[in-house]
């Protein structure tokens, strides 16, 4: 593992990770602070705790959007896909003879 230092909205933070995870979580580190460097700059938002919910929230919400690449599930959102496997399940659920 190798430590990292990295600053968020101001804070400096040592975090560790592989070599080969380093630029992905470079690349994170930059996205999540620019983020929530354009929250607190829209003066909305003053906590820092409240700028990091925010920030959360924007990159679930981006992830659940994000679309499947080329296949059977191609152009997917994956919170679309979560939803259909969790109504499938009660589909099964209903289906299958309860086991007592």
């Amino acid at each position: 593992m190798e430590r990292v230092d990295v600053t968020i909205l101001g804070r400096d933070y040592s975090l560790a990770c592989s070599t080969e995870e380093k630029p992905a979580l470079l690349a994170a580190v930059r996205h999540v602070d620019q983020l929530m460097l354009r929250i607190q700059g829209s003066g909305k938002v003053t906590s820092n705790e409240r700028i990091a919910v925010m920030a959360a929230l924007h990159v679930a919400g981006e992830l659940l959007s994000m679309k499947a690449p080329d296949g059977p599930l191609g152009g997917l959102a994956v919170g679309e896909f979560k939803s259909r496997i969790e109504h499938m399940n009660s589909l099964l659920d209903e289906a299958l003879p309860q086991q007592g």
